[in-house]
């Protein structure tokens, strides 16, 4: 902690506008320190709850609980988020330490037996739906914690909590080592043929800082790693594509499969069948047979187009088109096609046009926000900026922080995460962060980005957005606090925005010359994104699968699995094969080693609700545009007052209102599949 600062920056209250944490001020010793006093606090502020002599009260019981535990809120926002934006050895240390004693003390709060009689003896004030829907939720996640159960089950269900913690923990580290000890080397330069100068030169300077000659391609997360899409070389292309699937193979089967026979196992002990159907009952889905039967309807009329797909990029190649080759011929095939030059379209995407210009005009123009750079404030790291969020009448909302570029110690893929949530109780607004991991050019000039690179960070404002306009009283259900199958649905609705005429031409600007990106080549990027829906389909289901198949197992099939890589291969070929998924080259997005969303994120058994959101996306996107407020002939007006209610029903709202209420509010009825059907080129599949 920094001489002259007099309160600690983690368990004193923040001083910084919107409790922007002092990251200055907080160093890996400070977090060490600053844990066990915030364990301690939060075990006394229960126990004061739960031994408070007076009669239970709303305010008392509820309202407390709800207010407890700030100081190790702060804390293990800094640890978690820089574990996944700055990870060290000493921080993995710390996170090996700390996380079974959070999975003790969290075990404890919901078996405690004094607490959950209080809170039952409780109602929620007249008239105060947001309490009265945050008590049926507290008196679910008490029994669904283990409250009900007798003491011994109780220990069981502590420890599988606290092996998993660890394990989690494990996975991540494993697949981040191997991460970067399988990056690409290549020492000829000719090898990297097709790739741009700046993405050559980004890959020279990877290899000088991990101290290799050549030049090093770092792996992002999926299977399918971008640069294939350019790279001229098969070999290089086929070295690359198996790098990125040979990540955890050594480590992490005996990982996975221990945690999925403890997860079924904790389902039974708390009266499920499988951990689908535990987790997936919390879900808008609310049974693991719906999230199924959505993934089967789809997969065959998924698979049939991949291959259809892939036969054209056959004819085009005149050879064989393996995985590794099938995002460059796809790229040609457009180029042929549909007169789509990928490095030209990149040259209208610099990163900083695509923010401000994109992001941040669709944003004002749907809900009247407007945001602007703040570099007083400071961020956890040089390469991350401070972005104040002002509503329409100019009152500050909150903050956002944008880290977009890779580093060494930075895990792949792309995220939204919250270092403080709004909440009224509290008084707090909130402070969000968007995270990607573009490669940043070495010459020090702006980044141009891929079609995907655009579309994602559209996607993670749109989380960001979630957060930033949540107006609720209690945190338990600020902004994202909410499912996996209806958290996407607000991302994936922003990143429409993207593409919308009015936004693209404010933002897709030539990086040299400033002229708007031409009308043929908007053309050519509406008619480009209908192909290759089969495979971005096929890939995503193949991965959905396979998670849901872990997940769906009893603890008697469990305990049946083997857990070297052949098992884990020969497991997951079944279970694309029982889905119609087998199309020759085609690969789930992430293989079961390096499936990250599940085995060491928030996504077990509910990897299928991007798809689920889609749905709620396609639909409620189709509502914009019959209000007036998408495409040609939309007016500002329209835009305006449509976000408007986006914004009122739905961002606003967090996990306030019933989600199945909500969409049908702004849709004026319930959800309908078949827009996410036309949209994917699925028609006739359900």
């Amino acid at each position: 902690m920094c001489a002259n600062s007099t309160s600690h920056p983690l368990l004193d209250r923040p001083t910084l506008e919107h409790g922007l944490p002092r990251f200055a001020d907080i160093d890996d010793g400070v977090v060490r320190e600053a844990f066990p006093e915030a364990l301690r606090r939060h075990r006394e502020q229960i126990r004061a709850i739960a031994d408070n002599p007076a009669e239970p009260t709303w305010e008392n019981t509820v309202e407390a609980l709800e207010a407890s535990g700030r100081e190790l809120g702060r804390c293990t926002a800094w640890l978690f988020n820089m574990l996944g934006t700055d990870s060290t050895d000493a921080r993995q240390g710390i996170a090996e330490e700390i996380i079974p004693e959070l999975s003790a003390h969290s075990d404890a709060l919901y078996t405690d037996a004094a607490l959950h009689a209080r809170i039952k003896a409780v109602t929620a004030p007249e008239g105060d739906g947001e309490g009265a829907r945050l008590h049926a939720h507290l008196l679910r996640r008490f029994t669904r914690r283990g409250a009900d159960l007798p003491p011994d089950a109780q220990r069981e269900l502590a420890e599988i909590n606290r092996r998993l913690s660890v394990l989690s923990d494990a996975f991540g580290n494993n697949l981040l080592a191997d991460t970067r000890t399988h990056a690409l080397h290549v020492t000829d330069v000719n090898e990297l043929d097709g790739l741009s100068p700046a993405r050559i030169s980004a890959a020279r300077s990877a290899a000088e800082a991990e101290g290799r000659d050549g030049y090093l391609i770092p792996l992002e997360l999926p299977t399918v790693q971008s640069a294939l899409t350019d790279l001229t070389d098969p070999g290089t292309r086929a070295a690359l594509h198996a790098a990125s699937q040979r990540r955890g193979a050594e480590k992490n089967p005996a990982v996975l499969v221990e945690m999925v026979k403890l997860r079924a196992r904790r389902a039974a002990l708390l009266g499920y069948d499988t951990h689908a159907d535990y987790v997936i009952e919390e879900e808008t889905a609310r049974t693991a047979d719906a999230a199924r039967r959505m993934l089967t309807d789809l997969a065959p009329a998924a698979a049939a187009n991949a291959a259809a797909e892939h036969k054209l990029l056959v004819e085009l190649a005149d050879t064989e088109v393996t995985g590794a080759d099938w995002p460059y011929w796809e790229a040609k095939l457009k180029a042929r096609d549909y007169d789509l030059d990928e490095d030209e379209l990149r040259r209208h995407f610099p990163l900083g046009r695509v923010l401000r210009d994109g992001v941040f005009f669709a944003a004002n123009r749907l809900y009247g926000i407007t945001v602007t750079e703040r570099p007083d404030l400071e961020a956890y790291h040089p390469d991350a900026d401070v972005w104040e969020v002002r509503d329409t009448d100019g009152t500050a909302l909150g903050l956002l922080i944008t880290d977009y570029f890779a580093r060494p110690g930075k895990r792949g893929g792309a995220w939204m995460t919250s270092f403080t949530e709004q909440s009224r109780l509290l008084g707090t607004t909130p402070v969000v962060a968007n995270v990607m991991s573009i490669v940043r050019p070495t010459d020090g000039s702006e980044p141009l980005l891929t079609l995907d690179e655009v579309t994602t960070v559209f996607h993670e404002f749109g989380h960001g957005l979630h957060g930033l306009l949540s107006d609720v009283r209690y945190p338990t259900f600020s902004g994202t606090n909410v499912p996996r199958d209806w958290v996407e649905f607000p991302s994936q609705i922003n990143e429409n925005w993207a593409f919308d005429p009015e936004v693209i031409r404010n933002y897709a600007r030539h990086v040299d010359t400033g002229e708007v990106i031409p009308d043929h080549l908007l053309t050519a990027v509406a008619d480009a994104r209908q192909f290759g829906q089969g495979f971005a389909a096929g890939e995503y289901l193949g991965a959905a699968v396979i998670d849901l198949a872990w997940h769906s197992l009893t603890p008697e099939q469990a305990d049946q699995l083997g857990d070297g890589a052949e098992d884990i291969e020969a497991f997951e070929n079944r279970a694309l094969e029982d889905a119609g998924l087998t199309v020759e080259h085609l690969r789930p997005r992430y293989r079961s080693t390096y499936f990250n969303h599940v085995f060491a994120g928030g996504y077990s058994a509910g990897y299928y609700s991007y798809l689920w959101a889609e749905v709620l996306d396609a639909d409620g996107f189709d509502g914009f545009a019959e209000q007036g407020a998408a495409g040609e002939a939309a007016s500002p007006e329209a835009v305006r007052a449509a976000g408007q209610r986006f914004r009122d029903l739905i961002l606003s709202r967090g996990g306030a209102d019933d989600f199945g209420t909500a969409f049908a509010a702004f849709r004026g009825r319930g959800k309908d599949v078949a827009p996410l059907l036309s949209r994917r080129g699925l028609a006739g599949a359900v």
